[in-house]
């Protein structure tokens, strides 16, 4: 009842003071490298974006640049290239501002989560900088701290063009979550190498101490502009609260954030913790993370608790309720290790479930494939960049013969009979999660024998290994989208 009850109330608070839908995307876990059970840095996140969207895969190589040679930015401010540009892989979603996913061939990850802030008079230079942000950090970082400070001086310089967003960025050495703020102000803290952060879409940084840059980055008048403009006062708050000082009121009563993170963090901490109460920065975990663990977390749907409005998906699909962490504006979601054991090519994974983390088994792509496979992406990296923000309508239909598009159907119809088929494709999906964990050390072995002797051959088989997987997942979702009864039958649809 005291569960029930907070509920009620937060939800009548969140809705007093509103927050467009669209602010509501993504979901990420942070853990330093202690805190899982492989040793490495992690970086779990769900890309959730409303619309009919398509995701491209590239693989974009390094590349060097003219002296004179310059980026015009989405509202027209101008950056001057570097000389050398690093290699990354590219997750593009055409026609949205802030759903791309990077990872750079240095191992830095980089994921976003729209974290609206209650500024309203921001100080942009020249439309100011939003969707190159991100792009810029993975095409410039060897580190993921380099990567907070270039984005952090790019926003001072040209301002951020958005309401408000945590960047989560990652090496193997260590995670770092970044909170930007309409207009120039931005802070940054460093994940402690034995806890996880668990971001939903609010600001998850409190109280900060700037004269601590190992811990600490953050513009310059972060606190004296909050005090300007009566956000703080410090002679009656005990201390400076970032999220409660820049955050939009609405984000941190909304019933969407608050059942996230509080499933997230029971999950991974086996605690109960009161809804109604703040939530710290980092948690410790019950035990160190698996990749299983960060998996179950995205494909999550409050299963078990009074959250699940389907009741165990008897009413329905998981998907058309309350905003769970697996839902239905996901596109992908991703468990990327971050190894510094190995050469980054084979220690660098993202394991990536296309469309939705529920239903898709999480494939490892590793960083050092020689390419992308060819059916998913219909265009070169140069052309799509060029398109980004002029994608067709309709867009999956006019996409025929790129795999998302079979993804997206595959989701379509189990939401359609989530009941009747989840049994069958959870049972495959576990199968086959299973094969690849007890498959991939001995496939690295036989990489990383290769590796010294013969790199390009090693990249092959890192390419074909996901390959085989992929369309082994294919195969079985074609073999349910061409079952026009399936419902009626009773028969298993995965054999």
């Amino acid at each position: 009842m005291a569960f029930f009850l907070s509920f009620v109330f937060l939800s009548v608070f969140a809705l007093s003071q509103e927050i467009p839908e669209n602010y509501y995307n993504c979901y990420t876990i942070l853990a330093g490298k202690n805190a899982t059970e492989s040793g490495a840095v992690t970086m779990a996140h769900n890309e959730d974006d409303h619309g009919e969207n398509l995701v491209n895969w590239f693989k974009v190589p390094r590349k060097n640049h003219n002296e004179d040679e310059f980026i015009t930015l989405k509202n027209g401010a101008r950056v001057p290239q570097v000389e050398t540009t690093y290699g990354y892989i590219w997750l593009e979603m055409p026609g949205q501002q802030f759903a791309d996913s990077y990872l750079n061939e240095h191992g830095v990850a980089v994921a976003s989560n729209a974290c609206p802030s209650r500024e309203d008079n921001p100080d942009l230079t020249d439309g100011g900088i939003g969707y190159w942000l991100r792009r810029l950090m993975a095409q410039r970082a060897k580190t993921a701290k380099e990567a907070v400070k270039i984005g952090g001086e790019l926003v001072e310089k040209y301002g951020y063009a958005s309401s408000g967003r945590t960047y989560s960025i990652a090496d193997a050495n260590e995670a770092w979550v970044m909170s930007v703020v309409n207009g120039k102000h931005w802070v940054a803290q460093r994940v402690p190498d034995d806890e996880v952060m668990v971001i939903p879409n609010y600001y998850t940084i409190t109280s900060i101490n700037v004269d601590n840059n190992q811990k600490y980055l953050a513009s310059e008048g972060l606190i004296e502009y909050a005090i300007e403009r009566n956000w703080y006062d410090p002679d009656k708050d005990s201390e400076f609260n970032f999220r409660k000082v820049y955050g939009h009121p609405g984000t941190l009563a909304s019933m969407g954030n608050i059942a996230r993170k509080w499933k997230g963090v029971e999950l991974i901490t086996g605690k109960e913790f009161p809804m109604d109460e703040p939530f710290p920065f980092t948690i410790k975990p019950k035990e160190k993370l698996s990749l299983q663990d960060f998996m179950g977390v995205l494909e999550n749907h409050y299963e078990g608790s009074e959250l699940d409005e389907s009741q165990k998906y008897k009413h329905g699909n998981p998907h058309s309720g309350t905003n769970a962490i697996c839902s239905r504006i996901n596109q992908y979601g991703f468990v990327t290790q971050l190894r510094d054991n190995m050469p980054v090519e084979v220690g660098t994974v993202m394991w990536l479930a296309p469309r939705r983390p529920c239903i898709q088994p999480f494939i490892p792509w590793y960083l050092g494939m020689s390419e992308m496979p060819g059916d998913f992406a219909l265009t070169d990296p140069e052309t799509a960049l060029s398109n980004h923000f002029n994608p067709p309508e309709n867009i999956l239909d006019k996409s025929e013969g790129h795999a998302f598009v079979e993804y997206v159907q595959y989701s379509e119809k189990i939401d359609d009979e989530y009941g009747a088929l989840i049994g069958d494709v959870k049972e495959y999906k576990r199968e086959m999660e299973e094969e690849l964990l007890n498959n991939c050390k001995d496939f690295e072995k036989r990489v990383l024998q290769i590796y010294p002797i013969d790199k390009k051959r090693a990249q092959m088989m890192l390419k074909d290994f996901t390959l085989k997987y992929l369309d082994d997942t294919r195969e079985k979702m074609g073999k349910l989208l061409d079952k026009s009864e399936i419902k009626s039958s009773g028969k298993s649809v995965i054999e």
